[in-house]
């Protein structure tokens, strides 16, 4: 019962036995399945140096998507803005609007994408990590550079990645819509949203404030399948609790040979209470809570598998449960933008 739009977060996972160019050539086939089961959206995320997930560029993924489809938006999610000129970002991301009809969405984040410091500092150039201060004025810098130096239309639209209240106050301010990492950050999520509805200002990009909830989602045919399958990330998840090194994304079949600590296993369940893991009618039951819950206007599922046949049947599954429920027919989510 979820009466609000479905997308997708698509973070290009290397997987353990893979290399990075097998992830890279199925963006294409993805992105197609993606649009024939009518997901709104799909943003890509910057990553580098982590070998479980690829350093490809999101304005490289989202050209590269956008021309083997032709309804689908695709954008960044996101585009980290301590890592690039503001100009250059509102040129790549102005032309490929005005290339693809207007259906291209800059999202826009404040980490460096990488644990690695020396990664990091080469992003930057040897300079120090932003400042909040150097953040905002490169966000409001991108948005000024869309209007006035590129100028092209139509325009992309511009969101804003948040974890945190001093990004809810940053995109109000802005009057930016937001993308609420409630897969990241799930215990922020309510207290981003009171910030950002109680301080929103009205601007060319929004007229009201307007929600997206990023929410981890592994579907599959049966309750077992869907824990296999969620496996390999809770692997991922349990080191980076510790700080210590990435590791390649393992296979199904290494991550039920791992064993977690009582901590490890603790932090693993409070998370995923947050989240929609299970069969198709217990996912949708979740996300439509999700949904009732945050007030969002729109639902964006990642989904961290080992292979893109699994993941493409977890979003296959959900699609079509949400259509068995009725579609957008069923649940009424609240207004919650006065």
């Amino acid at each position: 019962m979820i009466d609000v739009p479905l997308s997708i977060l698509e973070v290009a996972a290397v997987q353990a036995g893979t290399q990075a160019v097998d992830s890279l050539r199925q963006t294409a086939t993805f992105a197609q399945k993606a649009e024939r089961l009518g997901y709104r959206r799909i943003w890509y995320a910057e990553h580098h140096h982590s070998p479980a997930i690829g350093a490809f560029p999101p304005v490289v993924l989202t050209a590269h998507a956008a021309a083997s489809t032709s309804t689908i938006r695709l954008g960044s999610g996101g585009v980290l803005a301590p890592n690039h000129p503001p100009l250059g970002l509102a040129e790549q991301f102005g032309t490929l609007a005005a290339l693809h009809g207007g259906r291209i969405d800059l999202g826009v984040g404040r980490g460096p994408g990488t644990l690695d410091a020396a990664t990091a500092r080469a992003l930057r150039r040897d300079a120090e990590p932003a400042t909040d201060a150097e953040y905002q004025d490169d966000v409001a810098a991108i948005l000024t550079f869309l209007v006035e130096e590129v100028a092209l239309e139509p325009l992309p639209e511009p969101w804003l990645l948040v974890s945190s209240t001093a990004g809810a106050a940053l995109a109000a301010r802005l009057g930016l819509p937001i993308a609420v990492a409630h897969h990241i950050r799930p215990d922020n999520t309510l207290s981003v949203l009171e910030c950002y509805r109680g301080a929103f200002t009205t601007s060319r990009w929004c007229a009201k404030p307007t929600v997206l909830v990023c929410v981890e989602t592994i579907c599959a045919d049966s309750e077992e399948q869907a824990e296999r399958l969620a496996g390999p990330m809770n692997v991922i998840k349990a080191g980076l609790l510790k700080a210590t090194a990435e590791i390649p994304f393992p296979t199904p079949e290494d991550a039920a040979a791992h064993s977690f600590t009582p901590q490890e296993q603790q932090a693993l369940d409070a998370f995923r209470a947050h989240q929609a893991y299970g069969t198709p009618d217990v996912v949708a039951r979740r996300l439509a809570d999700i949904a009732a819950m945050t007030g969002a206007q729109e639902l964006m599922l990642t989904t961290p598998v080992h292979a893109l046949d699994d993941r493409l049947r977890s979003f296959e599954l959900v699609k079509k449960e949400v259509g068995a429920m009725g579609g957008t027919a069923a649940l009424r989510i609240p207004d919650t933008s006065r």
